[in-house]
Order: C-alpha cells, then structure tokens, then sequence
C-alpha cells in the first residue's frame, strides 16, 4: 500500500461537508474515567465524538485529523474545542504520555495498508499515559455476497502492485476502505491489555449497515 492509499486526504476533503459519522459511544465504557481526563480523539472529523463527550461531562478535549477541510468544519460547528490538522500522519504535535484516553472511531477502515495501521497504533501508544485507555470503534469483515465480492474484486485487480489484505475494497465514491478480521485486530493491539469487546451495528458513511466492533484496551501501567 502506498501512503496516498493510507492518507487519502483528497478524498476526505471532498467529502467534509457532506458525510455523516454514526460509531456510537458506549457510555458504560466512560463511566470510570474522571471528567477531567485529557482525551484524544484522533481522527476526529467534523467533531460529532467530541461533542457528545462535552455533553456528558468531559472537558480536556483534543481533535486531530489529517483532513484539513474536516477540522474547518469541526471548527465552525465547535468553536470552542481544540482541533489540530495533522501535517504528517501518524505523528501527533504531543509529548509522550500527554492523555489519559484515546478515541479512534472509523479510523482503522480508512488506513488499508497493515504497516501504516501498525504505526499509528504505535504512536497512540506512545501519547497515552501508562495505564491509559485506548477505545477503538471499526468494522469488521462481512459476511454477505456483495462485500465478498468487493473484498476480491480488489486484490484480484491490485494484489500485483504489492500485499493487499483480505477486506481491502474500493467504495463507489473513490474511497480506499478495509474491513478486519477479530484476528488481525487483536495481533494489532497485542501491546494493550484488553477491557472489554462488543459487537454492534453501525451504518457507514455511505449508509450501508455493516456489522462492527469496539475494543477498550489498556496501555499497561508503569511497575
């Protein structure tokens, strides 16, 4: 995979002001963590994750995207939140240890290649504190005749130009996306120790109903 593939920034800036995000937050999974928790969202888009965590309670909120005409729409529906556009993705303008939690919701589908979803993973390892929680929201492989069929569609026309994993497909409008495996998700996320997995239905930017996953995970603590 080439990092335009694992970027597509054209195509999320063409698509800012018309997509619509719908990965629920599962507020059981915050009820532990403190009000005053600094909290990334990294890939946040328009800001639709941050300002459900503002209504619950949550103010040390963070938004990066690699998008810049997603942060200018995050920033005229939020104008008091902090977004950041991210000039050189993964990397993150933060320290090591700068949050207590990170959000990643409908990320992992838009990065297709393996060794560009293993460095960001890597670098939201890095900004959690020890002990943070990382909570990833994704879709997972399905099972049904037409997105079979897209899955091989494209590593039939594209397996020769290097690996393509099994999920990657093309979308109508352009987009590159990936679906996972449980599998591929937990070798992922070997580094974290896991809180708690749940499956749930989403519908995606295109309005397609898909079967998903979110995953908290914890950076384990310091010893």
């Amino acid at each position: 995979m080439t990092d335009r593939l694992d970027t597509q920034i054209p195509y999320w800036d063409a698509a800012a002001a018309t997509k619509t995000f719908t990965h629920p937050l599962h507020l059981p999974w915050l009820e532990g963590i403190s009000r005053q928790a600094a909290i990334l969202d990294y890939g946040c888009g328009y800001g639709r994750t941050m300002d459900e965590l503002q209504q619950h309670g949550f103010r040390d909120l963070t938004g990066a995207d690699i998008s810049p005409a997603m942060i200018e729409r995050a920033q005229h529906l939020h104008p008091a939140m902090h977004f950041t556009t991210l000039d050189t993705p993964p990397s993150l303008p933060s320290q090591d240890a700068d949050f207590d939690v990170v959000l990643l919701f409908a990320v992992l589908t838009c990065v297709p290649g393996d060794e560009a979803q293993r460095r960001l993973i890597a670098e939201l390892y890095r900004v959690l504190k020890p002990g943070g929680v990382l909570y990833v929201s994704d879709l997972l492989l399905q099972d049904d005749e037409g997105n079979r069929g897209r899955y091989d569609r494209y590593a039939t026309v594209n397996g020769g130009q290097g690996d393509v994993s099994y999920g990657v497909f093309q979308t109508g409008d352009g987009a590159v996306c990936r679906h996972h495996s449980r599998e591929w998700l937990t070798a992922l996320l070997a580094d974290f120790e896991g809180i708690g997995t749940r499956t749930v239905t989403v519908s995606t930017m295109n309005g397609n109903e898909s079967t998903g996953i979110q995953i908290m995970a914890r950076k384990p603590a310091l010893t």
